[in-house]
């Protein structure tokens, strides 16, 4: 068993980005943290992994489930090429995902976020002086060069010259803030706007580190929720960090926001997982 920190066995963790496939975070987490007494000290997060991460330390994990579900109930595609026509958004899911983050966060959960563990977002930052258009082309060839081999930590934003810039969401003083955050943190064009945030373009953390794990440095034991599996081999052997991958191929994908069976199918996924592994550490 690992070395137990204040009472936990790990004083990170880790959520890596990958849209709706996160759920199965969300279910690992609702069984593996009870039963393993997780309590980190700090948590590092990108993408929609920061969405589950505040959902978690707000303690609104169960409300997101059921709301996005509800959404997604309702939502027959996931583009609409014909809005284009009448100047509305031809994807839909920057409004659900802002709306989602909007009706499960009020207050009293905003105040569990913010007495909870420090909860380190990571987003992009293109290179200094690069404009709007430069830096979604440079993004998207970036996002186009890493799609063959899909590491676990991506490296092609990095050589463009993106950079991770840590947001604390501890901080966010309203749920519109957080909601903010957490867009800005999984912005990827065309499917969301691109978003500026203090005058400066900002992109998906996914760009420099989908698996944000050098923004926690300096913890001790660490463990990394990944989104997906990977081949045998591909998952770095690092001492302290434990990476914990699905058990089998995640249901649902990541930008599909369509159907209320594959989300649970995923957080399903993610509870035996989890149960799974706090069995394998007592």
């Amino acid at each position: 068993m690992a070395q137990r920190t204040n009472g936990s066995p790990f004083d990170a963790v880790v959520f890596a980005g990958g849209g709706c496939r996160c759920f199965w975070q969300a279910g690992f987490w609702s069984e593996a943290a009870p039963a393993l007494g997780l309590a980190p000290r700090v948590v590092g997060a990108t993408s929609a992994g920061a969405a589950f991460a505040a959902a978690i330390f707000a303690g609104v994990v169960t409300e997101v489930l059921d709301q996005f579900q509800r959404r997604v109930a309702a939502n027959e595609r996931n583009a609409y090429p014909a809005n284009a026509l009448r100047g509305r958004p031809v994807f839909p899911h920057e409004q659900m995902y802002r709306a989602t983050v909007l009706e499960t966060v009020d207050d009293a959960a905003l105040r569990r976020l913010r007495d909870g563990p420090e909860l380190r977002v990571a987003v992009a930052r293109p290179p200094s002086g690069v404009g709007d258009r430069p830096a979604f082309l440079m993004a998207l060839c970036a996002f186009l060069l890493e799609q063959p081999r899909r590491r676990v930590h991506a490296s092609w934003g990095r050589r463009f010259g993106f950079e991770t810039e840590v947001v604390p969401a501890n901080r966010c003083s309203t749920p519109e803030e957080l909601a903010d955050l957490i867009l800005h943190a999984s912005c990827s064009p065309p499917i969301t706007p691109l978003y500026r945030r203090r005058g400066r373009p900002v992109f998906d953390g996914g760009l420099t580190d989908s698996v944000p794990v050098g923004i926690v440095n300096g913890a001790r034991s660490t463990l990394v929720l990944l989104s997906r599996r990977f081949p045998n081999g591909w998952i770095p052997d690092v001492h302290g960090r434990t990476y914990v991958q699905p058990s089998e191929p995640i249901p649902v994908q990541r930008w599909d926001y369509t159907s209320p069976d594959l989300v649970q199918r995923t957080y399903d996924l993610g509870r035996r997982d989890g149960e799974a592994f706090a069995q394998s550490r007592v």
